[in-house]
């Protein structure tokens, strides 16, 4: 990777941790304190969530009918999502095991904690699960696609690729067949890092 990219890369590295503070910073703002896995609110904080909750027959009297009739179409994806979220994690313990690529943390990505917000009624609780689980999944399965593009075949697309995950950027050029000869094991052995074990 020459000099300049390293720079960019450092960059964004840079404007992502800065962004995670300032999100910490709004956090603390709205009255959310995190302690380990614990989130809580301040007592005045849950009070006032609660008096802002629309009551569960009032949300849905005031739904459109495209809202629920497409809803079964949305809470079916549920089926593949689970099967994907099986057959991913399966598939890391054989596979990443056996080519020493460090496993992914799936409580990483699937994060379920929109159900402790006092605002939320009973439906919005469960789509907020639904679409936790959901996203996080395909979260997690990125990332072990991710991984397993960098194992074996670390090269950039020739025209790009929209929103590419994020160990594209250590990616090899493409074209660049002696860089290819020259850094694939490097790029493999850069998998097995012990600190993205899960424990």
């Amino acid at each position: 990777m020459n000099e300049k990219l390293a720079g960019l890369i450092d960059q964004i590295e840079k404007l992502h941790a800065e962004l995670d503070c300032e999100i910490a910073r709004r956090r603390e703002e709205l009255g959310v304190r995190i302690s380990g896995r614990i989130v809580a609110f301040e007592k005045e904080v849950k009070e006032q969530h609660r008096r802002l909750r629309t009551s569960l027959v009032k949300y849905i009297a005031g739904a459109d009918l495209l809202t629920v009739l497409t809803a079964p179409v949305i809470y079916a994806m549920v089926v593949p999502i689970t099967v994907l979220d099986l057959w991913v994690t399966v598939y890391q313990h054989i596979c990443f095991r056996a080519y020493g690529i460090a496993r992914v943390r799936r409580g990483d990505y699937v994060v379920i904690d929109r159900q402790h917000l006092a605002y939320l009624n009973g439906l919005e609780i469960f789509n907020c699960l639904y679409c936790g689980y959901a996203n996080g999944v395909l979260a997690y399965a990125r990332e072990i696609a991710g991984r397993t593009e960098l194992y074996w075949c670390p090269i950039k697309h020739a025209r790009g690729a929209k929103g590419p995950h994020e160990h594209y950027l250590e990616f090899l050029e493409y074209g660049d067949a002696e860089g290819y000869r020259a850094r694939l094991s490097a790029l493999q052995h850069s998998l097995d890092g012990s600190e993205d074990r899960p424990s």
